[in-house]
């Protein structure tokens, strides 16, 4: 009999082929080959609250008592959704309170627990008096902001606690070991990518004659941290498509500055994993122009910008240590300045006017996605898990 697996955390596909990131939900898909995988995640509006998904049950705990009103962690992430309307944050204590009971609750039945995020799965996790074996993963905000006090006492609890702390790339770990004890046996595990779902097989041709111009794609949340202004602002000469996947705070921003620059720019709304593949392989160039938000939120390693390489794109992303772990400068694109304008241009229009750095910027991508196979990084956190227990 399989052990039993219980996954925290607050980033989930609502229902299948939702348009919510999928990575918590690809490494539950890897987890479940060893061990009975529950998820235990935020409620939404008109998501159910159990179901079954392709052999991983779902749980999403309540933490309203009107349903309609539980809008704090969908669509996109709990941070911003308060940035975009304040009242949100009424909704926090309601949610680390379900939250707690809820996780109490799932953890009766349950061998090991894989808390992804510090805030706000570690601190529930840190106030559990019945421990299980835990490990805890910092993705990326969690680990580079909210370290002032009292948070930063409760993420030492949290690390103190873990049968063992991971994050997705170095630039994390070297974050944690400069403000954290104990935190000497980290591990770095990126987030993966499904290399049998996307691919440059699946590039629509049909696209570049459809616009008449070259594609440069952007896929991400539009808040401040992905840096999309600069790519706009950058875009202004270019003469290309640019396709912008995604919604957030930012969204009013951008249609209004995309109109002002005279851009040739197509807001698509956020899309889903299937819609995604045949977008990502179409492109000729991806951005990913991440920067340092003010409260020092940063990307850890953006799994859209892994996406994009299974699917050959060209990357043009910001010098950021974790996005620089995947990005190999001049081999599978250029790394800019973060926030540096004429950079980000002049990498585009390099790309964009040689077709053979193109082909070759795209090939190295695939090849490279290769180091960053989901079903390799199941493995690695198998064989973590069994450590643990």
């Amino acid at each position: 009999m399989k052990k039993k697996l219980l996954v925290t955390a607050s980033t989930f596909p609502r229902w299948m082929n939702d348009t919510e990131p999928k990575f918590i939900y690809d490494l539950c898909m890897q987890l479940k080959k060893y061990y009975d995988v529950t998820a235990l995640v935020p409620a939404a509006p008109k998501a159910k609250s159990v179901e079954n998904m392709e052999g991983i049950t779902v749980r999403r705990f309540r933490y309203f008592p009107i349903k309609s009103l539980q809008t704090l962690a969908y669509p996109g992430a709990i941070v911003p959704r308060i940035k975009e309307k304040k009242t949100r944050g009424l909704l926090v204590p309601f949610f680390f309170i379900s939250q707690y009971f809820a996780t109490r609750r799932a953890m009766k039945d349950c061998d090991a627990v894989l808390v992804n995020w510090f805030v706000p799965q570690g601190v529930t996790q840190s106030f559990l008096r019945k421990k299980k074996p835990y490990i805890i993963s910092g993705l990326g905000g969690d680990v580079t902001s909210l370290n002032g006090f009292p948070i930063n006492k409760i993420k030492q609890n949290i690390i103190n606690d873990a049968g063992a702390v991971t994050v997705v790339s170095d630039d994390l770990k070297k974050v944690l070991q400069s403000k954290y004890k104990n935190t000497d046996d980290i591990r770095v595990i990126p987030m993966g990518v499904d290399l049998t779902f996307f691919g440059p097989e699946h590039r629509d041709n049909t696209l570049r004659d459809k616009y008449g111009k070259p594609v440069v794609l952007f896929v991400a949340r539009l808040v401040e941290k992905k840096g999309a202004r600069y790519l706009f602002e950058a875009m202004k000469d270019i003469d290309a498509k640019l396709l912008v996947v995604g919604n957030g705070p930012e969204m009013d921003m951008l249609q209004a500055k995309a109109k002002e620059l005279n851009l040739d720019c197509e807001f698509l709304g956020p899309k889903n994993k299937d819609e995604l593949k045949s977008i990502y392989a179409s492109c000729d160039v991806f951005a990913a122009p991440s920067v340092i938000a003010a409260n020092g939120d940063k990307d850890g390693l953006p799994v859209a910008i892994l996406e994009a390489m299974a699917s050959g794109a060209p990357i043009v992303a910001s010098d950021i240590a974790g996005i620089a772990e995947a990005v190999d400068d001049g081999e599978n694109g250029y790394l800019t300045e973060p926030k540096n304008v004429s950079a980000i241009r002049e990498s585009i229009q390099k790309i964009l006017s040689d077709d053979d750095l193109r082909k070759k910027f795209s090939e190295n991508s695939v090849r490279f996605a290769k180091r960053f196979d989901f079903a390799s990084i199941g493995e690695e956190y198998h064989q973590l898990i069994e450590r643990i227990l």
